[in-house]
């Protein structure tokens, strides 16, 4: 038998021998991050249990509707935090949707002017697909 160290709580444990890539020890916080991690990694690669489980909980929700309104009444302190924590997302969600003249940037930073404009490729000025063209900034804002 080899001593390892556990990926989820970091203390050293003896790895069974009928399981050769054992990575977590046998607490059962452990063994929760193990099976954690597994149906994270299973969600995101398998299409079909990913599936499964969106009709699991959706099945779980309908036959427990009044669930989450029993456990806020139930939880008085959860429900004034998360009503807290919304008010304060929304007042985020508000204020990155302000314009603000004095944050905003220069649409261009090319000043009034006469200018020739010409194909990116072209080896010759000469061209006769290159346009001569006057820009004028109508306003610094």
């Amino acid at each position: 038998m080899e001593e390892r160290r556990c990926a989820g709580c970091g203390d050293a444990f003896w790895r069974r021998p009928q399981v050769p890539d054992q990575e977590y020890c046998g607490k059962a916080e452990c063994r929760r991050a193990r099976r954690r991690l597994w149906q994270r990694t299973k969600r995101q690669h398998d299409a079909d249990y990913r599936d499964n489980q969106a009709r699991a909980q959706r099945a779980w929700t309908g036959d427990n509707r009044a669930y989450w309104r029993t456990y806020r009444s139930g939880h008085p302190e959860y429900a004034q935090a998360n009503r807290e924590k919304q008010h304060d997302r929304d007042r985020r969600r508000r204020e990155a949707n302000l314009a603000k003249m004095a944050s905003s940037k220069p649409l261009s930073s090319v000043p009034s002017g006469t200018y020739l404009l010409v194909p990116r490729d072209a080896q010759n000025l000469a061209k006769m697909d290159s346009l001569m063209v006057e820009i004028t900034v109508l306003s610094e804002r």
